[in-house]
C-alpha cells in the first residue's frame, strides 16, 4: 500500500522538468475556478451616506459605487440593486459553469503529467462538449456536501467521499452526474483517511507557501499531482 510520502514522490517525479507548464496550468485553473472558487461577486452595503456596491475579482475590490452619495444618488443606486444583482447572478452562473469545465480538464491536466504524456494548458478546456454534465455534477456535489454539512463531521466525510468525482469524470465523460459520484462515493469507501493524511501532509508547504506569497503558486501543481496520484492507485 502506497502512502503520502509515495504519492508525493510520484509527483515530483512527474514534475521534474515541467515545473513552467504545471504552473501555469495551475494559476489559470485557479482563476478560472476548476481549484478555488474566485469568481466575480456583489456585495452591498450601507454606512450612513448610502448605499455602496463592489465589485471583486479574486479578492480584490476592482471597482465601486456609491458611498458619501447624497440621499437622491442613494435612492437611485437601490433602484439598480436590482439589475446588478440579475447581472451577478449571470456572472455567477457563467463562472460556475466554466469553473466546472475546466474543474475536470485541470485532473485531466495532471493525469497525463503523472502519466508522462506532453502535458497541454489547452487540455484545461478540452471538456467543453460536456458541460451540461460537469456544471450538473458539481452542483451536486456541491448540494450534497453542503447538506451533509449541517451536521459537521457527516459533511466531512461526505466531502473525502466525492473527493475523485472530477477525476473520475476526466477518466470517463460519459459518466452521468450521479454515476460519477457514486462510483467516487464506493471508491473511497476505506479510503477516506488515506486521501486526509495525503492533505495534511503538506501543511508544512502551506504555511511555508503563505509566508512567502507566491508559494502557492507552486504548490497547487504539487498538491493537485500528487491527488492524481492518489487516484490512480
Amino acid at each position: 500500500m502506497k502512502y503520502a510520502a509515495d504519492f508525493r514522490a510520484s509527483a515530483r517525479e512527474a514534475l521534474r522538468g515541467r515545473w513552467g507548464i504545471a504552473v501555469l496550468a495551475g494559476l489559470l485553473a485557479s482563476i478560472l475556478g476548476g481549484v478555488i472558487s474566485r469568481g466575480p461577486e456583489l456585495t452591498f452595503s450601507y454606512d450612513g451616506y448610502g448605499l455602496n456596491a463592489n465589485l471583486r475579482l479574486l479578492g480584490q475590490t476592482v471597482y465601486s459605487w456609491g458611498g458619501n452619495s447624497s440621499p437622491v444618488f442613494g435612492a437611485l443606486l437601490a433602484g439598480g440593486v436590482f439589475y446588478l444583482l440579475l447581472v451577478g447572478l449571470v456572472l455567477a452562473a457563467l463562472f460556475f459553469t466554466l469553473g466546472s469545465v475546466v474543474g475536470v480538464g485541470y485532473p485531466r491536466f495532471n493525469l497525463n503529467l503523472l502519466g508522462g504524456e506532453r502535458p497541454a494548458v489547452e487540455t484545461l478546456f478540452a471538456y467543453f462538449p460536456y458541460w451540461k454534465t460537469t456544471a450538473l455534477t458539481r452542483l451536486l456535489q456541491t448540494l450534497y456536501v453542503l447538506l451533509w454539512s449541517l451536521l459537521i463531521v457527516p459533511g466531512i466525510m461526505a466531502a473525502y467521499s466525492y473527493a475523485m468525482t472530477e477525476f473520475l469524470l476526466a477518466d470517463n465523460p460519459d459518466l452521468t452526474p450521479s454515476e460519477a459520484l457514486a462510483q467516487s462515493k464506493a471508491m473511497m469507501y476505506g479510503n477516506r483517511w488515506r486521501l486526509f493524511c495525503l492533505q495534511i501532509s503538506f501543511i508544512g508547504w502551506s504555511i511555508l507557501a503563505n509566508i512567502t506569497v507566491i508559494g502557492g503558486i507552486f504548490l497547487t501543481p504539487y498538491v493537485e499531482t500528487a491527488s492524481a496520484a492518489f487516484y490512480r492507485e
